[in-house]
């Protein structure tokens, strides 16, 4: 009788085994003839990141500030004028411009109308419940992302990624904010965990969608993916791509049609103005080289480091991340490179690629093993992997601290404006009509969410600003087909943006900060001050301390003023 006999299972240092063997991964597993690899953890599941996403991103809901101004008056009041109708309107909402889409205001109208019937006259809830809308897109999104990652390079990747897209401050504050450039970082999360999952067609759908329906401009870091997804199945790709693109376009045309009243497409007015229209961008404020870079840092502290030293580790950890997750990575430096070219540069424009940039630190810190492997005995023991892979937790907890101390100070530290304007409810003893007056610091006005019905309206005050400010919304000459004749692409002020009586004012908004000129509301005599909040006193502040909240630190070092709201004193 024929006994069996059991064949000894080769290990790594045997010598049977050849010199070219490398280090075994999750991704060399064979696959089984259904597609799925036996026996192998399929990695994190969904409910994990959605939870830990979910908990972040209510936060960041509840309590993000406003970065922009561009937010404000672009974004959140034409979406209130399209629920009350009234609201501020810029220039790049008259009709004889059209640059802003309505299709991307329409789309957080789906939760602003419901909400605005439910709440009610209770318009900041109004305004959060929309912050909540955002907040689920960024879940679903990153969340895709995540378990994207788990599947196809294990976990460890993705629970790094997953760590750094809760704590960023970058993720925290951009996940929330209603731009089209937010819009288009959901896109992107999005887009790349559908071509992580194989799913070259539906990830090109998305991108369009991001492009078309976010922001146009996010088209170059769509790029790789697309050329890649179109090069492996271009038929299919193509199609699906196009149709969508097609079906969204003539969309976003018949929605400019029925706000502008003329047929026109604000995705092409934007790119026409931008690129071959001579748009002048540099009349609202230029930046160095160097600007995104310090940005990068400031959001993302040593994660955009690792980021951006992800090309130097490919080729060792070439087998891992080549080609996918390097198509995946490489809109951060296409990205990072093309905007640090344009004169106008802000922070909200490096927002389509902030999932990324988590992506590739977390790659670089998971293969910090990988650059002192022997390279023909990889699974050997040695003092450096070990030293490597303890440095892996003690690099992700640095990151996520700096993280902490970044989103502490900026919430501690700027969100009087947005605080300070609830008080308002406090005050309908003003009587209906009311006037709310806002001098220089009209650029932190929170929208018009959180102006109480009693207040009648809201004036701008002449404090030196030589630009053009936005302009209520007049009905009478159309609304949202209006074309106004003191509207310009010139950012010259309009006569007619100023009240020249201040003695109308009702309440005043006002900034107090330790400068050698007294403000319209140090005269005690005509204002009582029936609010006040601490603001960071950015100038006078060491921008290290200010930056970064350090423990008994922060409150000693900087310097605060005091955000006011002042109610005249009757004669």
């Amino acid at each position: 009788m024929a006994m069996a006999t059991r064949q000894r299972r080769a290990l790594p240092s045997d010598p049977s085994t050849t010199a070219s063997s490398t280090a075994y991964t999750k991704v060399d597993k064979p696959e089984r003839s259904d597609g799925v690899n036996e026996g192998v953890d399929r990695g994190l599941g969904w409910l994990l990141p959605l939870i830990c996403l979910g908990m972040l991103r209510h936060m960041s809901a509840t309590s993000n500030i406003i970065h922009d101004c561009d937010e404000v008056f672009n974004y959140w009041e034409p979406l209130h004028y399209l629920l009350y109708k009234s609201g501020f309107q810029t220039w790049e909402y008259s009709s004889q411009f059209a640059l802003r889409s309505y299709l991307y205001i329409l789309l957080h109208k789906l939760v602003g109308w419901p909400a605005s019937w439910w709440f009610g006259e209770e318009k900041v809830r109004v305004f959060y419940a929309v912050r909540i809308f955002l907040a689920v897109l960024s879940v679903i999104s990153d969340a895709a992302l995540v378990v994207a990652l788990s599947r196809k390079y294990g976990k460890r990747l993705a629970s790094y990624t997953l760590a750094m897209l809760c704590l960023a401050s970058g993720c925290f504050f951009a996940s929330t904010s209603f731009l089209p450039s937010s819009f288009s970082m959901y896109a992107m999360s999005l887009s790349s965990a559908l071509f992580l999952f194989n799913k070259p067609e539906m990830a090109v759908s998305v991108a369009a969608t991001g492009v078309i329906l976010g922001w146009p401009f996010s088209i170059l870091a769509f790029l790789p993916l697309t050329i890649y997804s179109l090069v492996k199945s271009f038929k299919s790709v193509f199609l699906t791509g196009a149709a969508t693109s097609i079906v969204l376009m003539v969309f976003s045309v018949l929605v400019d049609y029925d706000y502008y009243k003329r047929w026109t497409s604000s995705v092409i007015n934007l790119l026409v103005y931008n690129v071959l229209g001579g748009g002048e961008s540099h009349l609202y404020g230029t930046e160095g080289a160097s600007f995104y870079l310090r940005n990068g840092f400031n959001n993302f502290n040593f994660c955009f480091v690792l980021a951006l030293l992800f090309l130097a580790i490919l080729p060792i950890a070439k087998k891992k991340f080549a080609p996918e997750l390097f198509v995946v990575v490489s809109p951060v430096y296409l990205w990072i490179a093309f905007m640090s070219l344009q004169p106008h540069k802000e922070e909200r424009f490096l927002y389509p690629i902030y999932p990324l940039i988590c992506v590739a630190a977390s790659a670089v810190i998971e293969s910090f093993p990988d650059l002192f492997r022997d390279k023909y005995n990889p699974n050997g023991p040695s003092t450096l992997v070990m030293i490597a892979k303890f440095l892996r937790p003690l690099a992700l907890g640095l990151i996520l601290c700096a993280s902490h101390a970044r989103t502490f100070s900026l919430i501690n530290g700027y969100s009087a404006p947005i605080e300070i304007y609830k008080h308002l409810d406090y005050h309908d003893d003003a009587g209906t009509g009311s006037v709310l007056c806002v001098g220089s610091e009209w650029h932190r006005f929170p929208s018009s969410f959180f102006i109480p019905d009693y207040v009648g309206q809201v004036r701008w005050l002449d404090d030196g600003f030589t630009g053009l400010l936005p302009i209520p919304f007049n009905s009478s000459l159309g609304g949202t087909s209006a074309a106004p004749s003191f509207f310009n692409n010139k950012n010259k002020a309009s006569e007619g943006q100023y009240l020249r009586d201040p003695e109308q004012c009702t309440f005043l908004i006002e900034l107090q900060l330790q400068r050698p000129y007294p403000t319209r509301g140090s005269d005690l005599s005509k204002w009582e001050i029936v609010a006040a909040l601490p603001y960071l006193d950015r100038e006078l502040s060491p921008p290290m301390y200010r930056s970064f909240f350090i423990p008994y630190q922060w409150q000693q070092k900087n310097v605060f003023g005091q955000y006011r709201l002042l109610r005249r004193i009757p004669k």
